[in-house]
């Protein structure tokens, strides 16, 4: 057992980064009420905690390097817990979005890389293997657990006590970090600021185009930024895609920079040709796509079931719990399963099993929640990302060597956030876009008298809010409207609501089936790369002066 004490530690850390986005996604509806905000504000929240641990994660990992591994998972957990206190005691969403989404997401960017990094030091060959087990496990635990934590807290307490216990957790690993043992040694490595700016400036400007493609739309304009009074639409054209190509171009400018780095013998940011080994590059976009379609179905799941159902947040976990059963015990046999089967298949059968009940939820979503369907799609939903969990970390971790561990920790932690980010972000796009046009061709097509037409086209021109189905009777009287005219624009809402949901499940259908093309270079055997084999992918040693 005492081997594992560093495991646990670390597993606990891990546990606490994972629960966050969970947590906060079930009490979506309370949040909004008792901040005074809206469900896209908390989405721009929810995207940008994961997108500030994306963008800065290749710098959390090399300051992993410069400091030395456990220094930097104990500056992070310091940092991580100050964040989750002020979001506790948040009087707002500015103050919520710079506790949670800012300082939480800085601290993260320490944690995470070194989480990694120091499994991979204190464990050899199979330990290792169980290792990573159980840090998959653990992150499907909170995964999974999420939901009944902050819907048990949210609906008898309040959602910031969740918040109070993540200061305690943390506060209670920064005391017990001295027993995971750290053979690192700090680097003196000079750490380069433009590889850093060029990478934050690159995934942020693509995911802020996406999270914004909701309201300025993809292509043509819809509600255009304005300066002076003058709308912003170059060529005629929305502001997503411009930001878009901007983004992609300082990726690319990023990707040159190393190399460049490299050619002149200075240590890069991340050596980017290990991109280059196939299976690294098949278990990360594999990993990106997992927390993709993990993101969106948990920010669609809440909206789903409290915004058209009215549930509150705990009813909200208790119909997540399936998935949180089947996610620990499949996280289990998926490790179990290495024994008989290779990764691949463990992988392939979890990627499929994901895409056949993605089209089960598809057909549980209905105004009168069909819940044996709908429990029996995110019982098989939890046992798809559970098999993924169980293999995913092993399989682009051992695709190097262990002097390497704490750059594929940042790889994965950017892959991993930033699919979080663009799921959360591309699927709340779709959502509030489909229902913003499903709810108004709606109405067009309606019986409802030409003003009353008039003015709900005036209340959403800069587009249709995500609120209660139960208060828009309430909203629609409180505009004029008679009772008849109000309960008929209801049910149009509704509707809609459920028509949005249903075409935002159809993109995580898409989803999962793209990924299975990634998964073609997941191995049929693990064996870590020698040193030796790295180098010939590299110029120059990491730790290049």
């Amino acid at each position: 057992m005492k081997k594992w004490t560093a495991g646990i530690i670390l597993g606990c850390a891990q546990f606490v980064m994972v629960l966050d986005s969970t947590v906060m996604n079930v009490s979506i509806s309370t949040v909004v009420n008792d901040l005074n905000t809206t469900v896209a504000a908390m989405q721009a929240a929810i995207t940008f905690y994961t997108l500030t641990m994306a963008s800065l994660m290749l710098l959390g990992a090399k300051l992993g390097d410069v400091w030395g591994r456990r220094r930097a998972f104990v500056i992070g957990s310091i940092i991580y817990a100050c964040g989750s206190l002020l979001t506790a005691l948040s009087p707002n969403i500015v103050v919520l979005f710079i506790g949670w989404s800012v300082i939480e997401g800085v601290g993260a960017v320490l944690v995470i890389p070194a989480i990694a990094a120091l499994i991979a030091n204190n464990y050899q060959d199979q330990d290792r293997v169980t290792g990573f087990a159980i840090i998959g496990a653990t992150s499907g635990a909170a995964v999974a657990l999420g939901p009944l934590i902050g819907g048990y807290v949210t609906t008898y307490l309040s959602w910031r006590y969740v918040f109070v216990g993540e200061v305690v957790v943390m506060a209670a690993v920064v005391v017990l970090s001295r027993l995971v043992p750290d053979t690192s040694r700090p680097q003196s490595i000079k750490i380069d600021g433009v590889s850093v700016l060029l990478s934050a400036a690159g995934l942020t400007l693509i995911v802020f185009a996406m999270l914004q493609s909701k309201t300025w739309g993809w292509i043509l304009p819809k509600h255009s930024p304005e300066i002076g009074g003058v709308p912003i639409n170059p060529l005629g054209l929305s502001l997503v895609p411009y930001l878009i190509l901007a983004g992609g171009f300082l990726l690319w400018a990023f990707f040159a920079r190393q190399e460049a780095l490299i050619r002149r013998g200075r240590p890069p940011l991340v050596h980017v040709s290990m991109l280059s080994i196939k299976q690294l590059r098949s278990g990360l976009s594999v990993l990106a796509a997992q927390y993709m379609i993990t993101a969106g179905l948990f920010f669609m799941i809440p909206v789903y079931l409290q915004m058209t159902l009215g549930l509150n947040a705990l009813d909200t976990g208790i119909k997540i719990f399936p998935l949180s059963v089947s996610l620990i015990l499949f996280s289990v046999v998926g490790t179990r399963l290495t024994a008989i089967w290779s990764p691949r298949r463990i992988v392939r059968l979890g990627q499929l099993i994901l895409v056949a009940s993605s089209f089960v939820l598809l057909g549980s979503v209905s105004l009168d929640l069909r819940s044996v369907l709908f429990a029996v799609g995110m019982f098989f939903a939890g046992a798809a990302l559970g098999l993924l969990a169980s293999q995913i970390g092993n399989v682009t971790m051992s695709s190097v060597g262990v002097e390497r561990s704490s750059e594929i920790g940042g790889l994965q932690g950017i892959f991993q956030n930033l699919g979080s980010s663009l799921g959360t972000a591309l699927i709340g796009s779709v959502l509030i876009a489909s229902l913003s046009s499903s709810f108004l061709g709606a109405v067009d097509s309606s019986d409802l008298p030409s003003n009353v037409k008039d003015l709900v086209a005036a209340q959403t021109q800069a587009g249709v809010n995500i609120v209660p189905v139960s208060t828009v009777d309430d909203i629609a009287t409180q505009a004029g409207l008679s009772p008849g005219d109000a309960a008929t624009l209801t049910t149009l809402y509704a509707d809609s609501q459920v028509s949005s949901l249903r075409a935002s499940m159809v993109a995580l259908v898409f989803i999962g089936s793209l990924s299975l093309l990634f998964s073609k270079n997941i191995p049929t055997a693990l064996v870590r790369r020698k040193p030796t084999e790295e180098s010939e992918t590299d110029s120059a040693p990491s730790g290049a002066a």
